[in-house]
């Protein structure tokens, strides 16, 4: 079944492309192939354009086309190729996310193009490409979608997962507890409400010898690390000679901010369910039992693992 889908992707999407350059949708009145796409289709106009501009693209990337017609790569990852492929570079980066997850294959290309194109193209190309927008949704829900520069997405982030960290979790109506996406929901609400003026969040760029990225991997250009320079705070974590932070211990209950980088560094994630948000700093043992701050005592967990493990479900 996945094989005779990517079949039918590839089909789709090279198919559109040869009808927008036919004059059939002109002759039918409609405005743009990707409307007469859409009423034919029942989808989205956003949704044919995409059609239309992957299959676009791959008529210039001969690499890329072949890929996806062998099912090597699929709809997902030639969707996010074609953002940035040229005839001259298609190879690389066919062989370069072959292999790579679906899911990493945009954080894949963007350390590729840091190493390998100038940061005025970057900084160019992604000023370009920035974007809001939203749509109604049939039950009234308004869906914003955003495309940010990596560094003002960063401060984003920050601002939101700090105000939902600080806020207190009241239950809904039906007394369940909200969702963690509700919670960044509520969260942007407040933000709205107080403006940022109360607001003071830490926002983490690592820069390493293989470049610079924003605390969850995402690839930052070096100019705009030296931009950010002079009105920022600077710490430096030292790593041992097999890249791993070096310890930091102390006899405070709460975590020092080294300490605080030391595990989030060997971390980088909640270590029992692997999501990357809401990240807390547990004793294990419980500091009650040691009287110490010890990193490798500390483990990074999410707050709704964090609460299961100190208040475990009554059976």
């Amino acid at each position: 079944m996945t094989s005779q889908l990517a079949r039918c992707q590839y089909q789709l999407v090279t198919a559109a492309a040869a009808f927008a350059e036919s004059p059939e949708w002109v002759l039918d009145g409609s405005p743009t192939p990707a409307h007469w796409l859409a009423s034919v289709a029942d989808v989205e106009e956003c949704t044919a354009r995409e059609w239309i501009r992957i299959g676009k693209a791959l008529t210039e990337l001969p690499v890329s086309a072949d890929a996806f017609a062998t099912r090597r790569l699929s709809y997902s990852k030639v969707r996010t190729l074609t953002r940035t492929a040229t005839p001259e570079n298609e190879a690389e980066l066919v062989e370069l996310i072959a292999d790579v997850p679906a899911s990493q294959v945009g954080k894949v290309i963007a350390a590729w193009a840091n190493r390998n194109q100038s940061p005025e193209d970057i900084a160019a190309r992604q000023r370009a490409s920035r974007s809001v927008g939203w749509r109604t949704e049939p039950d009234g829900m308004v869906v914003f979608t955003m495309r940010l520069q990596p560094h003002i997405a960063a401060i984003v982030i920050s601002v939101l997962t700090l105000l939902v960290m600080r806020s207190k979790n009241r239950r809904e109506a039906d007394g369940s507890y909200p969702s963690t996406t509700a919670q960044y929901a509520d969260a942007v609400e407040e933000l709205l409400d107080a403006g940022t003026g109360t607001i003071d969040t830490e926002v983490v760029f690592h820069v390493r010898s293989d470049g610079a990225t924003c605390d969850d991997g995402t690839p930052v250009c070096d100019t705009i690390i030296a931009q950010l320079v002079p009105q920022s705070f600077l710490r430096v974590l030292i790593h041992d000679a097999e890249r791993r932070p070096i310890n930091a211990s102390g006899r405070q209950r709460h975590p020092s901010v080294r300490q605080r980088r030391v595990v989030h560094e060997r971390d980088r994630c909640c270590v029992d369910c692997g999501r990357h948000d809401l990240l807390e700093y547990d004793h294990v043992p419980d500091y009650q039992e040691s009287r110490r701050t010890h990193v490798d005592e500390l483990k990074l967990r999410c707050a709704p693992c964090h609460h299961t493990r100190h208040h475990p479900p009554t059976p």
